[in-house]
């Protein structure tokens, strides 16, 4: 007996059955495998920007919650609150050197962008920003700005733009980086306080230490000169990983809900299957199945259904992940999938993770009518009409 062939045959005997059964377990594994795919993207791309960060500590307000941690990493609006008094003081502190952030959001055609106040020279050194166009000036009157930007928007070296009233001069476009640098425009940090009306604050501060084993200390004297929290790269990419963990598991448990659906429409259909087959049943009894192969047969045939279901579910989950994350980037949470190349179109580890899941899930399903069909009679199983 061709177990294959036999258990092929029944499951398409049905062709509507088949395919509804199918589509079932393809919705729940394509959730499934959208959620891992976006999860594993967002994470390795909040790793990326922890690194484009380039500082070992992060000074920041007291009292910030996570949507501004996360916000760190992101570029996006943040709170300005840390008083040019208290840069100083941190600068001048021995063994570090400080960086400040004043982040603001700006227009171009009617488009968010991301603009971030600095200290030119210092941070030039910092990132070791090449210009690709143009020179490295920013003053009251020029500005400087990525690459992603000079692309998306058609700008150039030369080009004026308008933040707040106010017109600019592009003076140069920092050559590509292929992070989150290429995607805003650089103002002195001064020109961006005065025209944003914020006053002498900044929004955090990057710190740049010269001993890696004195972190600790470090933190200690930062907090002795000025009332503000610091938190370490580690602990801050820990903090980000951990609440976008907790977001991810919640939607994986919505996205269980689908696949736990589909585990009682197979043992539905699993259940019609024998009843609509018990003659048949029937017959391999009498001509010597033992109730082991009869109940293989139709665990075999339930697994099928996952093993057929999970493989659709996999590409249609990649498939709509890849395309829908630029349109999930609009937040805080998910600015990280802002392009596609955070979403790999293929993972080889999510793919055997929801293959085996779904026929896992599959075959236990299949474990009840299995049994079920087990205890039948010949007798009973054959004069069935």
């Amino acid at each position: 007996m061709n177990h294959f062939k036999l258990t092929w045959k029944n499951i398409v005997r049905r062709k509507s059955r088949f395919f509804f059964t199918i589509s079932a377990i393809a919705v729940g594994i394509a959730s499934l495998v959208t959620l891992l795919s976006l999860g594993s993207g967002l994470e390795t791309e909040i790793r990326k920007q922890a690194d484009v960060l380039g500082a070992n500590l992060v000074v920041t307000p007291r009292g910030w919650c996570a949507y501004e941690q996360i916000s760190v990493l992101t570029g996006e609006t943040l709170p300005e609150a840390i008083p040019n008094a208290d840069v100083k003081k941190i600068a001048a502190l021995e063994g570090l050197t400080a960086f400040p952030y004043l982040t603001q959001r700006t227009a171009l055609k009617n488009q968010p962008v991301p603009l971030l106040g600095i200290l030119p020279a210092e941070m030039k050194q910092f990132k070791g920003w090449q210009v690709g166009q143009g020179r490295y000036l920013l003053d009251d009157a020029n500005v400087v700005i990525g690459s992603g930007i000079a692309r998306q928007f058609e700008l150039k070296s030369g080009d004026q733009l308008t933040v707040r009233g106010q017109e600019f001069s592009i003076s140069g476009v920092l050559q590509e980086v292929g992070n989150s640098d290429d995607l805003a425009i650089y103002m002195e940090l001064a020109t961006v306080q005065q025209l944003y009306a914020v006053g002498d604050k900044v929004s955090f501060i990057a710190v740049k230490v010269d001993d890696i084993t004195r972190i600790d200390q470090y933190i200690l004297d930062i907090q002795n000169v000025a009332n503000v929290a610091v938190t370490s790269d580690k602990q801050l990419l820990k903090s980000v990983l951990a609440i976008v963990g907790s977001v991810g598991s919640a939607l994986q448990l919505i996205a269980a809900v689908a696949i736990l659906a589909a585990f009682f429409g197979i043992v539905n259909t699993m259940m019609t299957a024998i009843y609509e087959r018990r003659r048949e049943i029937g017959i391999l009894q009498a001509i010597g199945s033992k109730k082991r192969t009869i109940f293989s047969l139709f665990l075999y045939e339930s697994a099928f259904y996952g093993l057929l279901g999970g493989i659709v579910g996999v590409v249609v989950g990649f498939v709509f992940s890849y395309f829908a994350a630029p349109y999930i980037g609009q937040n805080e949470f998910t600015a990280f999938l802002g392009s596609e190349q955070s979403v790999q179109l293929f993972s080889a580890g999510i793919t055997l993770k929801a293959l085996l899941f779904s026929i896992l899930v599959s075959a236990l399903a299949g474990v009840y009518p299995a049994r079920q069909a087990c205890k039948l009679s010949p007798v009973e199983a054959i004069s069935y009409e």
